[in-house]
């Protein structure tokens, strides 16, 4: 009778262990098989802004991944930056976000409100990226907010139908599209001349594509938006002053407050203006995002990408954008991790030439780990020509401290100008203003 006990004793232990090892496994099992969820919240940087083809990305991160799940909202630059601002307070921020080191790095990181992904760069990465891009993504401290996916060269269109039958192509250098500043002011009197009294606008409505206006009355004659350790802005600069005067002395050139980049191009591709300085590779391939043909405008003119005038033509210094990604610092240390996993997915690794192509703009490298980068637009003439333009790429001062609220005074500058105010010392006021809100 003691053996038996003694067996069903040791019968049921064994049981009993057995189901233990089973619990702990499906347990174990369980929790490998959980699925983080992020969000990515992602500003219009060309096809990024298309549910459909960020949706193509997503099958392969998520085939790649299966524990992790991304989801998607999609921001305008009209209310992007309040929308993330009121998140931010609310305490709702999206784990990631994909802009420019102007937001990331020198507005919400520098608030301390994003997480340091600096050991996502291993050496290879500092070796591979641009150098210009690489450095606007950290702070002197050596903090990294934002690892860098693409960039591009901002720039100017013009209806080039236009200017050929006016004869103000002339004052272009088509093979280099370059010109100088003295023959931007006769191509602009000769449009005028011939008829067009809208030849072109300095939109100050707002701060959506305010690159090109800085960029148009830095280069006239040379001025500069802020010094070169991006401490202080610049705007009462001389060179600046003058290009202000001659922009609103010159027939055919006109302040409208009412107006914002988005409103610019619009203008400019159903014909009213006959220039566009809120212009770039991607309004190049798709103006006004209209799907109705690349280098087109509405009635069928063909559109010609250019460099802004300088006094000599080819030391005009253009306004860059880097667009990449980072991550909000949310307390959730497996979130941290799950987008960090997405950010090296789509900016070094196999996918990353797809995750390129669909923002109509350059990588910022060319190989991501082991995978060539370099002729991902070597089918398209249009990206291949707009190459000419990349090596005038300038310095990236948007990570100047104070870039949000500088940014707001020069298009309220703008207007002032507009109204005709003394503008010497209504760019002196403006630029006060914008150095103590980077103190």
């Amino acid at each position: 009778m003691k053996k038996i006990i003694a067996t069903v004793a040791m019968v049921v232990c064994v049981a009993l262990l057995v189901v233990g090892c089973t619990k702990k496994e499906e347990v174990a099992s369980s929790t490998d098989s959980e699925v983080t969820s992020i969000s990515l919240w992602t500003y219009p940087i060309g096809g990024w802004g298309s549910q459909d083809k960020v949706d193509e990305l997503l099958e392969g991160f998520h085939a790649a991944n299966p524990n992790i799940k991304v989801t998607v909202d999609y921001l305008t630059y009209a209310d992007g930056d309040d929308k993330v601002n009121t998140a931010i307070e609310g305490g709702a921020a999206p784990d990631l976000i994909m802009e420019g080191p102007e937001r990331l790095v020198s507005n919400w990181g520098a608030k301390g409100k994003m997480v340091d992904i600096s050991d996502l760069f291993d050496a290879t990465d500092r070796a591979e990226i641009n150098p210009a891009a690489l450095a606007a993504c950290f702070t002197a401290s050596g903090a990294a907010y934002e690892y860098p996916l693409v960039m591009t060269a901002h720039c100017m269109g013009i209806n080039k139908t236009v200017f050929e039958k006016t004869g103000a192509i002339k004052y272009i250098d088509t093979a280099t599209r370059t010109w100088t500043t003295e023959n931007f002011i006769k191509a602009v009197d000769t449009l005028y001349k011939a008829g067009y009294k809208n030849v072109g606008a300095i939109y100050c409505g707002g701060q959506g594509g305010d690159q090109g206006t800085r960029a148009l009355v830095n280069n006239l004659y040379g001025g500069t938006f802020t010094n070169a350790a991006h401490t202080e802005y610049t705007w009462n600069d001389p060179n600046n002053v003058k290009a202000l005067e001659t922009l609103k002395n010159m027939p055919g050139i006109n302040f409208d407050p009412g107006l914002a980049g988005a409103d610019e191009i619009a203008l400019f591709y159903n014909g009213t203006l006959q220039m566009s300085f809120c212009w770039n590779i991607a309004q190049q391939l798709n103006p006004n995002s209209a799907n109705t043909g690349a280098g087109k405008t509405l009635n069928g003119d063909e559109i010609m990408f250019v460099s802004f005038p300088s006094p000599n033509g080819s030391d005009a210094k253009l306004q860059g954008g880097i667009w990449g990604f980072g991550i909000f610092d949310n307390g959730d240390a497996k979130k941290i991790e799950a987008a960090k996993t997405f950010i090296k997915y789509m900016a070094d690794s196999a996918a990353t030439a797809d995750a390129v192509k669909i923002s109509d703009f350059f990588a910022v490298r060319d190989t991501a780990e082991g995978a060539d980068l370099s002729t991902i637009w070597a089918d398209n003439s249009i990206m291949n020509d707009y190459t000419t333009l990349m090596p005038l790429l300038g310095d990236y001062y948007q990570v100047t401290a104070g870039w949000a609220e500088a940014r707001t005074q020069w298009w309220n500058m703008l207007q002032q100008v507009g109204a005709g105010q003394p503008i010497a010392t209504t760019v002196a006021d403006y630029a006060a203003k914008a150095n103590a809100a980077a103190k």
